[in-house]
This record gives C-alpha cells, sequence and structure tokens, in this order.
C-alpha cells in the first residue's frame, strides 16, 4: 500500500500543513504532543473531517483532492477505524458486533477482497473466542478494544487506522492488549497508522514514525533512525530518551541462563529469553542507563560494554539543565548516553572521542520483536 497525502486546514490559531508518503509494511506512528494535528489527519483519511485543501491517494485511488473537488464518501474507501473508546453496539454481544464489521466487506466486483480475513482466523489472532457471547458492558477495556480491533479487520480494510487505542487503558490493560497489537502487525498484513503521544508504545510498535508538533511535521522515517537523534528531544520525551535497535538470537547458556544478541555494533548479554537461533528481536537501551569510560572497564559487574565514538553531543537535553544527551556510534547503531555536565567536562568529551559505552540495562521483546521491561538487570 502506498499513501501520499499532503493537508492544510485553519481552525483559530491552529494551522494544519503536512504532507508525507506511507510506502513500507508494517506500523507507522503518528506521534507527537496533544494538539499536533495527529488526529485530525486521521480523520481526513476517513472520510470524517474535510480539510480545506490537500489529498488524499491510496494506490492510485483519489479519496480526496480539493484541486479537482473530489471527495469519496467515508463509507466507500475501505479504511478500519479503532477510536480511543470502542465503540461498540451496547444492545449486541461481541460476536454479532464483529459480524457488523464482517456486513461491511465490499461485495467481490466491487472493490472486494478475496483475501478478507475469515472470522474464525480474527478471533483466534484476537484471543477473543470466550468473549463472543458477552455484552460489552461485561468486558474490560482491554477486551473491548481487541472486539473493536476485530470488527475493524473483519470489514477487510486496505488501510487501518489506530487513534491512541491504548489511552484511555490503564497499565494492566495495556499490558494485556500490547501483544495482540503485536500480532495484528506481524500477522494480519495490513498496513496501520497509529496515533499515540507515548514514546514507549511507539518505540515498541511502530516500524517507522512522523513526528508532529502544531500542525507541522518535525521529522519522518525509521523507527530506529529517528529514537537516536538528540534534536528531537523533548519531543519524544526527556526521561524516555533512548535508542532502538534491531538485534538476531545468536546462543543460548543454559548453564548461566543467559542470551547473546547480535547487532550491528557488537553483541549484547540479555537474561535467557525464548527464542530461535537468528530469530529477529527489537532491543532498547535508554539513555539514562548507559553508562561512559574512557579507559575499557575491568572488574565491573556490567556484563555489556561496547566501544564506541562520541557523534554528537546535545548540551540542552537536560531535564534540570545539569544533564546532557550524548550521542555513539557502535558500528552503524546509535546509542544515546545521558550524563552529568560535569561529568562531560570531566571526561572531555568531544565528537570523535573513542569511548567505552557500559550498559546497565536494556528492555527486550520476548515475544519476538519489540520491547516490554524485562524484570530482571541485563547489565
Amino acid at each position: 500500500m502506498i499513501l501520499d497525502l499532503a493537508l492544510q486546514h485553519r481552525l483559530g490559531a491552529f494551522a494544519l500543513d503536512v504532507d508525507f508518503r506511507v510506502e513500507r509494511p508494517g506500523i507507522t506512528a503518528l506521534f507527537g504532543p496533544s494538539g499536533a494535528g495527529k488526529t485530525t489527519i486521521v480523520n481526513a483519511i476517513a472520510g470524517l473531517f474535510r480539510p480545506a485543501a490537500g489529498r488524499i491517494v491510496i494506490d492510485g485511488d483519489i479519496l480526496f483532492d480539493s484541486a479537482i473537488g473530489a471527495r469519496v464518501p467515508a463509507r466507500k474507501r475501505r479504511i478500519g477505524y479503532v477510536f480511543q473508546d470502542a465503540r461498540l453496539f451496547p444492545h449486541l454481544n461481541v460476536r454479532d458486533n464483529l459480524l457488523f464489521g464482517a456486513r461491511r466487506r465490499p461485495e467481490r466486483g466491487k472493490g472486494g477482497d478475496f483475501g478478507a480475513p475469515e472470522f474464525e482466523s480474527v478471533v483466534a489472532l484476537l484471543g477473543i473466542e470466550p468473549l463472543l457471547d458477552r455484552r460489552p458492558h461485561t468486558l474490560s477495556g482491554g477486551e473491548r478494544q481487541r472486539v473493536a480491533l476485530g470488527r475493524a479487520l473483519l470489514a477487510a480494510p486496505r488501510l487501518l487506522l489506530l487513534d491512541e487505542p491504548l489511552s484511555g487503558l490503564d497499565q494492566a490493560r495495556r499490558a494485556e492488549i500490547l501483544p495482540y497489537l503485536e500480532r495484528l502487525r506481524d500477522e494480519a498484513g495490513i498496513p496501520m497508522l497509529y496515533v499515540s503521544h507515548n514514546v514507549d508504545e511507539v518505540a515498541r510498535l511502530a516500524d517507522n514514525m512522523v513526528v508532529l508538533d502544531a500542525g507541522r511535521i518535525v521529522a519522518a522515517g525509521s523507527v530506529f533512525d529517528l529514537m537516536a537523534r538528540l534534536d528531537l528531544y523533548p519531543l519524544t520525551g526527556l526521561y524516555e530518551a533512548g535508542a532502538v535497535l534491531e538485534a538476531r538470537v545468536e546462543a543460548h547458556d543454559r548453564n548461566d541462563q543467559m542470551t547473546s544478541l547480535a547487532f550491528d555494533g557488537g553483541r549484547l548479554f540479555v537474561p535467557g529469553i525464548e527464542g530461535l537461533i537468528d530469530g529477529a528481536l527489537r532491543v532498547r537501551i535508554r539513555a539514562r542507563d548507559v553508562m561512559l569510560a574512557l579507559d575499557e572497564p575491568g572488574a565491573i559487574s556490567a556484563n555489556n560494554v561496547l566501544r564506541g565514538i562520541v557523534t554528537e553531543i546535545n548540551p540542552g537535553a537536560g531535564i534540570v539543565g545539569a544533564n546532557v544527551d550524548v550521542q555513539i556510534a557502535c558500528g552503524n547503531t546509535r546509542l544515546i548516553a545521558r550524563i552529568t555536565r560535569r561529568s562531560l567536562a570531566r571526561l572531555g568529551l568531544q565528537p570523535g572521542t573513542a569511548l567505552y559505552a557500559v550498559i546497565k540495562s536494556v528492555t527486550i521483546d520476548r515475544s519476538g520483536r519489540a520491547t516490554i521491561p524485562a524484570e530482571e538487570e541485563a547489565g
């Protein structure tokens, strides 16, 4: 799927002016603070909002073009939408809510998709078979969102929009639904636009991201590249600053209950995880969990020490002015370390300085790709 989008709209003091293209599979996150314009964009794509000017095209089909007066009604766009609140029909049980989505599939010869998901496969994918006879008011928030996802999938959309689907859930319910979103990303084969202002969600789920602020695009690209950029803070979160990288399972040490992971910048040792040798997973290393040393550390408890070179220093990154962020190149991978200004001066760091990055802990995907908090220190 290829989405081409250019939108301009003004509402009071807020002015939206964006232009971007999505042509990669997986999840593209629309990321930014509240009021950045994220929901306005997905509402325009869905046909729920008519911008003053612009163009929306999916796979060559013009959904909106102000220049020629074209606007396809929302019901004919074949776009699934999962809102912050599930918006299930309260008088229908889960099974009938799902079947409502299936009835919205286009007919053969009218844009119908012969690869549309079957009811049983969607139910299995989202783990909602035990819920089929229950009414929405008896479900938890996470269960309602899983049903809403299933209803959207059964309509056979060519694009799925998710507008902060976890924002109304507590931590336990977020943890409940995140693995299903991962499975949806990896198994459903449907491109998704995921609206969020939560950097943890984006780091865990997204493949690509568009960073927005005050109606403008600040940056766009791979989540691995953008998460390592120093100039995007504080938009991506001062406290949650850190790098995301992809690694593969290299070996398991059953005696020490450790797993070694290989990536472009070297090797990481983490508490034993399930995973096939050469299996891919996603690793997140937070800036606050990286220490720096000019000489290779000797007798320390940390298992992960990587050689690197300072590539950039952001002196304005500190939460209260005492800290700086240092970007380090380990091979082609970029890590970030948050240290004090005093440490920066004492070590004499500047771009080009060779050093060692001591990693106190990492967060890893124990299910296959995305980051989840590790219970043990992986240092």
